[in-house]
């Protein structure tokens, strides 16, 4: 079953930001269970000749990877299609439009996405325009991200864009642009309203989190998408525990 079609099933799904330009910490990462990774364009130093490494990785690991990538425009979402990437988180989204021109990015069936099966999304042309087209399409995933007090407003219409598959909410940046608390009551007011307008459309809810502990309270109230902190937090907290031992 591809990643998408667990996250469509309303499995819960779980994976974790990675933030380190080096392709052993997605084959790590596999090994390690998850169920996804998100090379994290957006706040790490990942072009795309290191997103081409992390992609080769995660199919020798059997590791999908959701790239968050650095904007919204095409130019930056379909070349890490291309790459293999199962799909993409999009920051700030705050319209319908805004996802609809996502998913024109991500999906072929449109007819805006540019074809070529040559790139390793297509295993280098041994495939078929046609079977490549229709894979692509079946198994990508497209998260975007509500960060803003201004896409509250659009939720339904975000959410009903064919082929949007999660709301993904950003905490941070939501709490920011509402100028309050993260935690806080209205921030988890605000995520609660991203909840419903998902489950209202039938499609998933996804939440960053910092902790592993946070997620059982999270999916109760229906998320069921969850980035768990990321690499670079997975290595400071191991490596704390391991102080922390020695010092108690």
């Amino acid at each position: 079953m591809s990643l998408r079609d667990k996250i469509r099933a309303g499995e819960l799904v779980v994976g974790t930001f990675v933030k380190t330009p080096a392709p052993h910490v997605i084959e790590i990462l596999g090994h390690a269970g998850l169920d996804f990774a998100v090379p994290d364009q957006e706040h790490a130093p990942l072009d795309l000749g290191a997103m081409d490494q992390l992609a080769l990785a995660s199919r020798a690991a059997g590791l999908p990877l959701v790239a968050r990538c650095w904007g919204q425009s095409a130019a930056r979402i379909s070349p890490l299609m291309d790459l293999g990437c199962a799909g993409v988180m999009v920051p700030h989204v705050m319209d319908g439009a805004t996802a609809k021109s996502v998913v024109e990015a991500v999906k072929f069936a449109p007819r805006k996405r540019g074809l070529s099966p040559s790139p390793r999304a297509g295993n280098y042309g041994t495939m078929t325009a046609p079977a490549y087209i229709a894979a692509s399409d079946a198994q990508s995933v497209v998260m975007v991200q509500i960060e803003d007090v201004e896409a509250l407003a659009h939720l339904d219409e975000i959410a009903a864009t064919p082929d949007v598959d999660v709301l993904f909410v950003g905490p941070a940046d939501l709490s920011q642009s509402l100028g309050c608390g993260f935690p806080s009551a209205e921030l988890d007011a605000a995520i609660m309203q991203v909840v419903g307008a998902a489950k209202g459309a039938g499609i998933a809810a996804g939440l960053f989190v910092g902790d592993e502990a946070q997620i059982k309270g999270w999916q109760d109230k229906g998320v069921s998408v969850f980035v768990c902190g990321s690499d670079q937090g997975l290595l400071l907290k191991g490596a704390r525990r391991i102080m922390a031992a020695l010092r108690d």
